[in-house]
């Protein structure tokens, strides 16, 4: 390779050199090292307050109420000090440009001119953990190790703001149920705006409002429909734009049988009249078992009106499965119905998301077997990995709480597969992030919304997610489009599940409490583990065993799961909900990770970052000899990229941001294959569809603008 002189180029232009072949045709990955490196010398250097020592540091970090005073004096003055010299030794380097310059843009401490930076990496790490630790030392000091590892992420809100004085909410994703009634609607709109005001990204759910055309008071032809309530949240979402940092980000969510489901799509058309054209808000469709059925065999599909199937049942159409009374829907005469072709739906589907990317996709019945939960999902969230039960607030005309219901917050964290791999002890890695995120969510109280609140008091739920699959796989030369692949995520995913079950198990034990529901779960009753203890879910075939024997890495045996089942039966959960995979974005470039478990979009990623422009970022491990291993997505294809979610799915009581990739020869025939063959295969919901050609105008994978990690 030709030698490169640091001195001689800045940061951009070494970091640019991985688009630039040497004079033998290979990737200058050292230049991108090199890039990391003249970035702290260049700019970061010379930008960091200069402190003589920690103390002086800290003194000046909170007496200018940069820093929660409460979270240093949790612990001793002694712990404090050995808790950053500790972090401090690890010697943290950044191994590539990107990960340096997204977490200096984007998450340290800066002065309130923005215009130099108050923390190093350490800083922030040790920061976090003792805010999420709230004094207990071994914690504390247990999460600093994993998270400088590269072991354990909190998510972005979590990671920037815990342990500041001026900051945000700990999460930022919320769900939000609508009811047929102007009160709720209303307060929707009001709980969106602050919401979005706080950085949170809102999903609702419209299933329940009456269609257009629907009575009002008993008069025909009254209802305006869910339209006018989607132009409503767009327009909130733009006003309640965070400082003008960015945008509010939304997300609505109906189900394929309401009879305004057309006009919903519709709106995503590029050709869309501009009365109902919807820009900014992201759309996703709950679609039942029986939808699929009607369309194999080709016949009708009818659409149900809401107004008419609250009465008649006495609860919101969201709350029914339209699968099991769909015949008795049908032949119901008091419930008004119009039908449309099923397949013409699926097409109008799969036409829309050839334009778009949306609608995201819940598959409501999959999601619903899996459900260990007493109650009915029925949405999903901006990046489509939630999944949780919702209960309706009764509001009175004033907007006051009659009831409150439960609305959902996500708090999430992600670990990274590779480095979980290396250290050879998941267990502890999943105890310490299953602590963290618990901790997030009792230190999170968003009194704006009650609903929310009440959701999260009741809980606890969390969502543990992962990263760096195909990094992993790439690495030890194993393709992500072969039997091993699936195997590996099958064994590792169901470890995790028995480590989270365990992790939470212990803490109910500790704090004595239990999640509200506990006792109507499948967990109560142990269903939940019966797939466990009736068969192994060990490795089989040599290449997968060798991976988990390489660093003596413990899995759980149909015995240790025997024995989990009887402490949750005896002591509870503290989390209802535990695991979910988001589409790990900024956190990625920082733990030099692939995203989520899906595979790379491509082997060198082309990224605008703000003022600097084109950034050049290599996929984790790859180098000039291993490239077979690094096929992208689009090359491996929609099937493939299905089978190791399916895997993964099995063993997440929450869902997974699926994004499916497609070259630009795809038609909208090889879409609805790829959506039919992820609802066999027990996938439970579709995120973006995503086609080559419109990877390249920008970003390769569109990132979910709030839970993304």
């Amino acid at each position: 390779m030709t030698p490169i002189s640091p001195t001689k180029l800045d940061f951009h232009a070494l970091n640019a050199m991985l688009n630039l072949p040497d004079d033998k045709g290979q990737i200058q990955f050292d230049a991108d090292r090199m890039a990391a490196r003249q970035y702290f010398l260049q700019h970061v250097n010379q930008n960091t307050v200069f402190f003589h020592s920690l103390e002086e540091k800290l003194d000046y970090l909170r007496t200018e109420n940069f820093y929660e005073a409460e979270v240093l004096d949790a612990y001793s003055p002694s712990f404090v000090e050995a808790i950053f010299k500790a972090a401090f030794a690890k010697k943290f380097r950044f191994p590539t440009f990107l990960g340096a310059y997204k977490y200096y843009t984007a998450y340290t401490l800066k002065t309130r001119d923005g215009k130099r930076y108050l923390e190093r990496f350490e800083d922030r790490v040790v920061m976090v953990a003792l805010a999420l630790a709230r004094g207990d030392e071994k914690l504390a000091m247990r999460l600093m190790e994993e998270i400088i590892a590269g072991r354990f992420q909190p998510a972005t809100p979590t990671f920037l703001n815990a342990g500041k004085r001026q900051r945000g909410e700990l999460v930022s994703c919320f769900l939000l149920r609508l009811e047929d009634d102007m009160e709720s609607i209303g307060r929707g709109i009001n709980s969106a705006l602050q919401l979005s005001k706080r950085g949170g990204g809102v999903a609702l759910l419209l299933s329940n409002l009456r269609e257009l055309g629907a009575p009002i008071k008993g008069i025909e032809n009254q209802s305006s429909g869910v339209i006018p309530v989607m132009k409503l949240l767009e327009d909130g979402f733009s006003y309640a734009n965070q400082l003008g940092a960015r945008q509010g980000a939304g997300a609505v969510y109906l189900n394929a049988h309401h009879p305004d489901i057309m006009r919903f799509l519709d709106t995503k058309r590029e050709n869309a009249d501009e009365k109902i054209r919807i820009k900014t808000l992201s759309l996703g469709v709950v679609i039942p078992d029986i939808t699929f059925e009607l369309a194999k065999r080709n016949d009708d599909m009818y659409l149900f009106s809401p107004y008419d199937v609250e009465r008649v049942y006495g609860k919101p159409f969201a709350d029914i499965s339209v699968t099991e009374h769909y015949k008795a829907m049908v032949d119901d005469p008091r419930i008004k119905k119009t039908k449309i072709k099923a397949r013409e739906f699926f097409q109008t589907i799969a036409e829309i998301q050839f334009e778009s990317g949306y609608p995201y996709i819940l598959f409501e019945d999959t999601a619903n077997r899996a459900n260990p939960i007493a109650g009915r999902i029925n949405m999903s969230n901006l990046c489509s990995e939630i999944l949780q039960v919702n209960t309706p607030s009764v509001l009175d005309e004033d907007l006051g709480y009659k009831v409150i219901g439960n609305d959902i917050s996500c708090n999430l964290g992600s670990l990274n597969i590779a480095t979980v791999m290396d250290s050879g002890k998941l267990g502890d890695s999943v105890e310490t992030a299953i602590r963290a995120l618990t901790a997030v969510s009792e230190m999170s109280a968003v009194n704006s919304v009650p609903s929310v609140r009440q959701g999260n008091d009741d809980s606890h739920a969390i969502g543990l997610g992962q990263m760096n699959l195909h990094g992993y796989l790439a690495r030890e030369q194993i393709h992500y489009d072969s039997p091993a692949a699936v195997e590996f995520t099958s064994v590792y995913f169901a470890a995790v599940a028995y480590h989270c079950l365990r992790a939470s198990c212990l803490v109910a034990q500790e704090k004595k409490q239990r999640f509200v529901g506990f006792d109507q779960s499948k967990y109560a009753t142990g269903e939940y583990f019966d797939k466990y203890i009736t068969r192994d879910w060990l490795p089989t075939s040599d290449t997968v065993r060798a991976l988990f024997e390489k660093n003596s890495m413990a899995l759980p045996s149909r015995a240790e799961w025997e024995q989990l089942k009887q402490d949750v039966m005896a002591h509870g959960l503290y989390n209802r909900n535990l695991q979910a995979i988001p589409p790990t974005g900024s956190i990625s470039y920082i733990n030099n990770s692939t995203s989520s478990i899906h595979p790379i979009a491509s082997r060198i990623e082309i990224r605008k970052e703000g003022k600097i422009g084109r950034v050049y970022y290599p996929a984790p491990f790859l180098n000039n000899e291993n490239m077979a291993y690094y096929r992208d997505a689009y090359e491996i294809g929609p099937n493939a990229i299905i089978d190791v979610y399916a895997a993964a799915t099995e063993h997440v009581d929450q869902g997974l941001s699926l994004t499916l990739f497609f070259p630009d020869t795809a038609t909208t025939r090889d879409i609805n294959r790829a959506q039919i063959y992820a609802w066999k295969k027990g996938v439970k919901t579709i995120y973006y569809i995503r086609l080559r050609q419109l990877a390249l105008e920008g970003t390769e994978v569109k990132a979910c603008v709030s839970c993304t990690l």
